[in-house]
């Protein structure tokens, strides 16, 4: 059975079935149940003279016999409205009628199988019950893996539609990110970062995480990311918009204890110098050959923690020629480094900076996360993300107009 699905049926496949026969006649019945007690299956029995008597039965049938005359209702009517009533179970029809087109009609409508009645025998009764239990929840279990494996892909569709497409022109910077989220077959969770640059080409991020991550917290994520970016693109102070942005997540989370952290920068177009600001998120890494050193930045509250108390200010922070700005989530340090302790901030810093003689971008991000989970092994089940921008020494933004 595909992980995820339920057994359609109530009963292993090596346990009698529970049969449920919606018979009016006395007589057929007590026929039937000696055929049944022939073929070995009748401990499992349970008759009913009508369709609404056969509804309040008290347990769910693995097979239905079904006579198509009945009290209550009659023909292919009767048949659907089993089916409609016992959608998993297998239906056999037995019935005193012995028409080929009835009985195609019956097969063609969702019977299993079509018996008549004088024209069996335990044996051929017992084995067309086992029968068509068994074709029924291949069918069940056929539909059950195909609506799970429809909904996995639209679940997939969604999240990447909902990760972000920087919106930046700058030919010379080089943006590079790594998602990895703690859910298990999930592409989003509670972390989320973006990346924008205004018409004077001064470069604009965000990176966050919102506490746990499950799909409460990706949700809230998103909200955050999006905010965020319509915030950025509306020209507002990166002071107001931490105000702004914890409003959103007061508003839009599902309890109260949910909280978030996040910090914002903000590159001046000649990439000397980044203004940030950090509400409770560590603080981004100034990368150079041979050094990873956190960028010196005041700390404020998470968004959440306190809503109303934060006191965001920004840090201007002077770049070295050719640097680097790592941006992360604690989930890149919350991990166990090769001697089962906790990797810890002060470790991950240290392994970014042997690393960082790295040139490529995407080789420094893969290689990075590659020591992290060799030395975790799959023991940390955190969200990370991590975004990387780097421009080459001495190299200014393009440029401004014609007369710059």
């Amino acid at each position: 059975m595909p992980s995820g699905l339920a057994n359609p049926a109530s009963s292993p496949t090596t346990a009698e079935p529970a049969v449920l026969l919606i018979e009016d006649d006395p007589g057929d019945a007590l026929l039937t149940r000696e055929l049944l007690s022939d073929s070995g299956i009748s401990n499992r029995f349970t008759q009913a003279s009508s369709l609404k008597e056969a509804a309040a039965a008290p347990t769910t049938p693995d097979c239905v016999l079904l006579d198509l005359h009945l009290p209550d209702c009659q023909g292919l009517e009767a048949l659907g409205r089993v089916l409609h009533r016992w959608p998993d179970a297998a239906v056999v029809v037995l019935t005193g009628l012995d028409d080929a087109a009835t009985r195609t009609a019956a097969v063609a409508a969702g019977a299993q199988d079509y018996l008549v009645k004088g024209h069996i025998d335990g044996a051929l009764l017992g084995r067309t019950i086992q029968y068509a239990i068994q074709r029924r929840r291949a069918v069940v279990t056929e539909r059950q893996l195909r609506d799970s494996r429809m909904q996995a892909s639209e679940n997939t569709r969604l999240q990447r539609g909902l990760l972000p497409t920087p919106l930046v022109t700058d030919p010379a910077l080089a943006v590079v990110s790594r998602y990895v989220p703690g859910r298990g077959r999930s592409l989003l969770g509670g972390d989320f970062f973006d990346l924008v640059q205004d018409e004077d080409h001064t470069l604009h991020a965000v990176i966050g995480d919102v506490c746990g991550n499950g799909p409460d917290e990706a949700a809230i994520g998103v909200g955050l990311r999006v905010g965020w970016r319509t915030l950025t693109l509306a020209g507002v102070e990166k002071a107001a918009r931490m105000r702004l942005l914890e409003q959103v997540l007061v508003a839009e989370r599902p309890r109260d204890s949910m909280f978030a952290t996040a910090c914002t920068i903000r590159v001046v177009p000649d990439r000397s110098q980044v203004i940030i600001v950090s509400a409770g998120h560590p603080a981004p890494l100034v990368i150079t050959p041979g050094s990873a050193d956190p960028a010196p930045i005041r700390h404020h509250l998470g968004l959440g923690m306190f809503p109303g108390r934060g006191r965001w200010q920004e840090s201007v922070v002077t770049l070295p020629a050719g640097a680097g700005l790592l941006l992360y989530t604690d989930g890149v340090y919350e991990g166990f480094s090769e001697d089962g302790t906790r990797l810890g901030e002060e470790r991950f810093i240290e392994l970014a900076a042997t690393l960082s003689t790295v040139t490529e971008p995407g080789d420094f991000l893969t290689a990075l996360l590659d020591k992290i989970r060799r030395s975790d092994d799959g023991r940390h089940s955190d969200d990370t993300a991590l975004l990387y921008l780097t421009w080459p020494a001495g190299a200014d933004a393009a440029p401004i107009g014609p007369d710059r």
